[in-house]
């Protein structure tokens, strides 16, 4: 399975389906946006490998990639050139886009997208929820996903709040660390000098790496206001609903 896009979601699937048994490889940008970083293979990118739950994520040159041998491997390749060489018989698209990309279902036997923007029949053979409620993790094999309400979950009453987000363009330097417990008016880091501060008390759950450059309004972190009583380690009940979703998908395919 070839998995594009290294985020939380992407990663709480590519682990399930590479616990289930099936070789995984993932492919990302060069300057990953990451949030949750934790949890996602895409910090493999910047420090080599990662580790999602205990499953190890190893960076790999473009040319080398191939299925791991007791890890799961991830490369720089935002273009998906690799996926012809590897014909996998799946891909996820994981990139959390929410867009028409156009057609992919001459990729894979199975092509599986995360949320909206992909019409299964059409783009994907399939589409998975990703909109928190009963469909979360839901596999569609007609229609589309529920609409993006760019408005984020709300947490102990919080919603667009608990999200950090790039007051500008620029490069995102951190001036805090996941898993910080901070309070409002707190910098958390700045984009080209323009602060970047909590608006919230709680625990630092998510930052994207530091030093990468960002657009403006895109989201940076979030921060989750139960404090101590989450882990930034684990992976979160929404990408583990998604995760059995794609594994639920290959295997209704494999079974016909």
């Amino acid at each position: 399975m070839v998995v594009r896009g290294g985020g939380e979601l992407a990663s709480a699937a590519a682990r399930l389906v590479f616990l289930a048994g099936f070789p995984v490889v993932v492919l990302e940008r060069a300057e990953p946006l990451a949030v949750r970083r934790p949890v996602s293979f895409a910090e493999a990118i910047f420090s080599g490998e990662a580790s999602v739950e205990g499953v190890r994520g190893r960076r790999v040159r473009l040319e080398d990639l191939a299925p791991g041998d007791g890890y799961v491997p991830v490369a720089v390749d935002p273009e998906g050139t690799a996926i012809g060489r590897l014909r996998p018989a799946v891909l996820v698209d994981a990139r959390m886009l929410k867009r028409d990309e156009g057609a992919l279902l001459s990729q894979a036997r199975l092509v599986i997208g995360l949320g909206p923007g992909f019409v299964a029949g059409r783009d994907v053979h399939a589409v998975i929820e990703t909109q928190r409620g009963p469909d979360l993790g839901r596999v569609l094999w007609a229609g589309s996903a529920e609409p993006d309400s760019a408005r984020p979950a709300a947490v102990l009453g919080y919603s667009e709040k608990r999200v950090l987000r790039a007051p500008r363009a620029g490069r995102f330097h951190a001036q805090a660390r996941i898993g910080d417990i901070v309070v409002p008016r707190q910098a958390v880091g700045d984009v080209d000098g323009e602060l970047v501060e909590a608006t919230i008390p709680g625990l630092l759950r998510g930052l994207v790496a530091s030093g990468i450059e960002v657009a403006a309004g895109i989201k940076l972190g979030d921060i989750d206001p139960r404090g101590p009583a989450v882990s930034p380690d684990r992976i979160s009940d929404k990408a583990r609903a998604v995760a059995a979703g794609v594994l639920e998908a290959i295997l209704v395919a494999r079974s016909r």
